[in-house]
This record gives structure tokens, C-alpha cells and sequence, in this order.
């Protein structure tokens, strides 16, 4: 089921549009909610109204405060009813249950079981654009989250989006470099884009890939690219097919980037940083994706070199690799922050080793920029936070805390690294009775979080010992 633009639809389904972007305009949400919700009832594929409406549930449900823990609970509790209708619906009427997920999103846009729900639900309808549209919302407060990453990565393949399906893949690939999952999904991603790159879609449209490759060669290395490589006579073949290629196409950057990679996780790393240097030379030098796979294999060459010295108990020459690499990662940081200004992900990146440099003012000028960009907003909040601490500036740290906290609504590793600063925050104000609760809330969900334990345990027993 193909969604439709205002353009497509009738001239009355335009017109009650208009008068709920009105409504919503004009801050008369509960109105824009219901009338969107009624346009969608009529006309499900209309991608619009569904992201209008969604502009209005965010705008009240922050109005309204966001939510806590206890609000979520409460929520869940007096949904129940509609939450099951609609799970029950999922399978046989997909669109009800789209529509009863709508009307859940309205009570809290953020809530998981919610969203969930709703994406499985525009699946199930045929509306991936539905789902990718939640999801994207969503992945902007929890940028990290790996099954997300996953989920949309899938659905953008399945709309033939392959760079930002190869985004979330290699994004997944730096958290979990080991993960056999990751790698799989990254070949996934770059088999589709380099049939997109050469056209090949054209030859025969949506079908399978035998039926669009030029011949059962190339279908025999599109799927073997589509597998994790296990072995060393895998990773030469493909390379020496992408060699051919190459040979073909000499001006195909794409072809020259899939080679650097296949070269990368053969360990030849010098061939593959040639063969990046000359797809930069192609692109012009201004291709950033071309430069983080630069990076990359130099930081991976520094670490090979080290780690040859250690093992022939060469010491000392290893510490000095290690030294000459972490110059060289900061020295790289600011010359891609030089040579991209608009990119706000180097600025957190820099942002976040000047950070560790101790350097506070300077990361909080690239800190202040970097979370205007919403998959880093929330760390960006964070590091501010640690940087405003380490300058005794604990108001204006804890102010950057509470920015962040308020747009995290589920308990995960970012929530409770920001609970805990906001804890240590208020000892250092005086205010330890007010730490206390921001410790308690970890504790309430994770006793092993750092040292939350302890701190509750010691505040038991002081409480204790005062009453004795």
C-alpha cells in the first residue's frame, strides 16, 4: 500500500487538513489530535497528517511535562484496554490496530510499548514510510539503541533507502565490532547500494537478483558479498572480484570503497587506505564517509604496530605508538572539523576528546554546536554537563542534566549516566537529600549501576545511626 501526498487525495480530505494544521498552529492540539486521527481513520496512506499529528502529540506531551517512570506505569495501566485490542487486531486488521496505536502515541509518543506497536502495526498495513517515520522520531532520544538501529535499518533497505540503511548498519558495526549480525547487515547494505550505484535495477525493477544481474556470476557474488566472510578464500575472491569491477568501471568510487573494506578485514591495511585515497581523489575530497574509513585504518594500523611491539617485548617503542596514535586521533578530529563545518557529528566527536583532554572550554564551544544534531543531542547534553562540573559551574551543569533527562523517557544507559551526574552534581551544591533521590531512581532498576549501591546503602545507614 503506497502512501499519498495532500496532492493525491480528494479536495475534502485536503480541506479537513488544512483545518487541523491550523488547529495545530494555532496551539489547539487536543482539536489538530482528533481531526488527524479522524483524516487518518479515512485515508491511512496519507504520510503527512501522520507526521503532522505526531508534531502535535510530541508538542503536548511536553507541554504536559514529558513523563516519569510513575507517569509511564500509569499510563500502561489505564491503556491496557485499547493496547490489547489493538495487539489482538495486528495479525488480521493491521489497520485498526495502526489507528488504535495512533491513539495510544497521543497519551505518550515515547512510551516503547507504544511505538513498538505502531511500527509493527504500519508494517503489517504496508505502510513502511508509517513505521520509519516513528522510529526516526524515536531514534533521536535514543540514538544508541542497537534493536531500533536494526529495525530501521531494515526498513529504510525495504524502501530502497540504502545509505541511511547503511548509516544505522555501520553505526550498530562501532558499537558491536565483534557482532557476526552487524557485518551481515552491513554487506546487506552495500550489496544494495552498489547495485543502486551501477543501475542495475534498471535491467529488471523490484524482482529478485537473479532476475536483475547481468549473469549467474554476478548473482553468485551479490549473495556471497550479502554473507558474513568466515574465511580468507571468501574475502580473495571478493576481492579480486571487485578488482574486475574496478578494472570495468575505474571511475566507480563505490566499487573502490567496497574493496577497501573487503582489504580492511583481510588485514591488508595499506592497500586498503590506496585504495581510499584514490576514491577520495574521484569524489573530489569531500566525501566524509570516505575520510571516517581513512581514519579508521590508520587508527587500526597504529594499533597493529603496537601491539607487534608489545609482542616482542618491546615496551617502551609500543607506548610511544600508543602516544604518536592518540596525537594523531585528535589532530585528525580537528581537521575534519576544519574541512566540514556543517557537520555536526565531528564537532561532538572533537567535542568529546577535548573533554578528555581536560581542554573544558574549548569542548563546550563544539559541545554547544554538536547537540543541535539530534542523534548526538543527548550525549552532547551530557559531556556539557561534565565539562561545566569540572569548571565548579554546577548550576549550569545540572541545567544541561535536566535539558537531557526531560527527553529521555526510558531507563537506559544514557538516563542513568545523567541521573547519576545529577546526583554527584547536587552533593557538590549542598544538596544531598536531593541526590539521594536521583541515585534511588537508578537503584530502583539497577543495583550494579557504578557505585549506587553503595551510596544507598551509606545513606540507609546514616539515616539509621541519626535516629539511634
Amino acid at each position: 500500500m503506497a502512501e499519498v501526498t495532500l496532492d493525491q487525495v480528494p479536495r475534502k480530505t485536503r480541506e479537513i487538513f488544512d483545518k487541523a494544521n491550523a488547529a495545530l498552529e494555532r496551539g489547539n492540539l487536543d482539536f489538530a489530535i482528533d481531526m488527524f486521527l479522524a483524516l487518518l481513520e479515512k485515508e491511512p496512506r496519507l504520510l503527512q497528517a501522520r507526521r503532522a499529528l505526531r508534531a502535535a502529540q510530541i508538542k503536548k506531551f511536553r507541554e504536559a511535562g514529558g513523563s516519569t517512570a510513575a507517569k509511564r506505569i500509569l499510563t500502561q495501566l489505564t491503556a491496557g484496554g485499547t493496547l490489547v485490542r489493538a495487539q489482538l487486531a495486528l495479525g488480521k486488521k493491521p489497520l485498526e490496530a495502526l489507528q488504535m496505536a495512533e491513539q495510544l502515541l497521543s497519551r505518550d509518543p515515547f512510551l516503547s510499548t507504544f511505538y513498538s506497536l505502531q511500527a509493527k502495526a504500519a508494517e503489517a498495513a504496508d505502510l513502511p514510510e508509517a513505521a520509519v517515520l516513528t522510529l526516526e522520531i524515536v531514534r533521536e532520544t535514543l540514538p544508541d539503541d542497537v534493536p531500533l538501529l536494526r529495525w530501521l535499518g531494515k526498513l529504510y533497505k525495504t524502501l530502497q533507502k540504502t545509505a541511511e540503511a547503511r548509516e544505522c548498519f555501520e553505526h550498530v558495526a562501532a558499537m558491536r565490532p565483534a557482532d557476526p549480525q552487524a557485518i551481515k547487515d552491513i554487506k546487506d547494505a552495500q550489496a544494495m547500494d552498489t547495485m543502486q550505484q551501477g543501475r542495475w535495477d534498471q535491467a529488471g525493477g523490484k524482482g529478485d537478483f537473479r532476475k536483475i544481474m547481468r549473469d549467474e556470476g554476478e548473482a553468485k557474488r551479490i549473495e556471497q558479498e550479502s554473507k558474513a566472510v568466515k574465511t580468507g578464500s571468501d574475502l580473495d575472491s571478493l576481492i579480486e572480484e571487485m578488482r574486475s569491477k574496478i578494472e570495468q568501471e575505474p571511475q566507480n568510487v563505490n566499487y573502490r570503497r567496497a574493496l577497501a573494506d573487503y582489504l580492511a578485514k583481510a588485514d591488508r591495511l595499506e592497500e586498503a587506505l590506496a585504495s581510499l585515497d584514490e576514491s577520495s581523489r574521484l569524489s573530489g575530497g569531500g566525501d566524509p564517509q570516505i575520510d571516517r574509513a581513512i581514519t579508521a585504518i590508520r587508527l587500526r594500523q597504529f594499533d597493529r604496530k603496537s601491539e607487534t611491539l608489545r609482542a616482542e617485548g618491546q615496551s617502551a617503542a609500543a607506548d610511544l605508538i600508543v602516544q604518536e596514535r592518540e596525537v594523531f586521533r585528535f589532530s585528525d578530529a580537528e581537521e575534519r572539523v576544519r574541512r566540514y563545518p556543517n557537520d555536526l557529528q565531528f564537532k561532538y566527536d572533537l567535542g568529546v576528546l577535548l573533554f578528555e583532554r581536560n581542554q573544558h572550554t574549548e569542548a563546550i564551544q563544539q559541545l554547544q554546536l554538536a547537540q543541535r544534531n539530534p542523534q548526538r543531542r543527548l550525549r552532547a547534553l551530557y559531556y556539557l554537563a561534565l565539562c561545566f562540573k569540572a569548571k565548579a559551574q554546577y548550576d549550569i551543569a545540572s541545567e544541561q542534566l535536566e535539558k537531557a533527562k526531560a527527553e529521555v523517557t526510558t531507563m537506559d544507559d544514557t538516563r542513568k549516566d545523567i541521573l547519576y551526574e545529577l546526583g554527584e552534581i547536587s552533593e557538590l551544591m549542598g544538596h544531598p537529600e536531593k541526590a539521594i533521590v536521583f541515585f534511588k531512581e537508578i537503584y530502583s532498576v539497577d543495583i550494579s549501576f557504578r557505585d549506587v549501591s553503595t551510596r544507598i546503602e551509606n545513606a540507609y545507614k546514616k539515616t539509621s545511626e541519626n535516629k539511634g
